[in-house]
């Protein structure tokens, strides 16, 4: 069965970026993948440390990602790029979490501006090896795009699911 492994780069209580990545699993779910959301918010991990091996729940997440067909990557805007608690995670992994994996990405703007962050987070997936879908998701003025968890706007949830039946369909191909 195809794994597809949500990362959501937000550490926010009610994350706007975990609702997003949680619809796109859900139609990959619903596509027939299995699924695993990794909240970047709610596990040890302590700053990526160059001459420290596996530190916090590094190792385990690392695994999570590594053995993974697909992952569908959700993070905030914060000054244009991406948040620091990505990226740390991220610095975490490599060209063995990623290298023949279907990548999608979503970023959740404040305010209207995510069109950096996306190609921020692309060029950073691509350089680890992972094939990033070529549809993408960008979220301006979250806070109004969801009420309790779940979007308020259809097309926003449409590409969302979109978003996760393209990383599950591409993660089938390279499978093969």
């Amino acid at each position: 069965m195809t794994t597809i492994v949500g990362i959501s780069g937000s550490r926010r209580t009610e994350s706007y970026t975990r609702a997003a990545v949680a619809c796109a699993l859900e139609a990959a779910a619903a596509a027939g993948a299995e699924t695993d959301l990794i909240d970047l918010g709610a596990v040890d991990l302590p700053l990526y440390h160059p001459d420290r091996d596996d530190q916090g729940e590094s190792a385990a997440l690392r695994r999570r990602v590594r053995e993974a067909e697909g992952v569908v990557v959700g993070t905030p805007v914060y000054h244009g790029s991406y948040s620091s608690t990505f990226k740390n995670f991220h610095d975490y992994c490599g060209s063995d979490e990623y290298e023949d994996t279907a990548v999608g990405l979503v970023a959740t703007a404040g305010g209207g501006s995510y069109g950096a962050t996306l190609e921020h987070v692309r060029a950073t997936m691509r350089n680890v090896h992972a094939w990033v879908v070529p549809h993408q998701v960008g979220i301006r003025g979250a806070s109004g795009a969801f009420a309790d968890g779940a979007f308020t706007d259809d097309a926003l949830r449409e590409r969302t699911e979109t978003l996760g039946l393209e990383v599950y369909e591409h993660a089938e191909r390279l499978r093969r």
